[in-house]
């Protein structure tokens, strides 16, 4: 990484400086939406193990 002020050039040829790129900010509910899905996926993941370590003979 360089402390250097740095020039990018964008797909469409302009020039942007790194101090006039601000950080986009998203919302809170946006993160906690996205929060919320990858939990869901990683328990579904978690019962799918469960389920595919069961033992149906029984």
């Amino acid at each position: 990484m360089s402390t250097e002020k740095e020039s990018l050039e964008t797909e469409d040829g302009t020039i942007v400086d790194d101090d006039d790129v601000e950080p986009v900010i998203e919302p809170a509910k946006s993160n906690l939406s996205k929060r919320r899905t990858i939990d869901n996926l990683l328990e579904e993941r978690r019962l799918q193990r469960q389920l595919a370590d069961y033992d149906f003979d029984i």
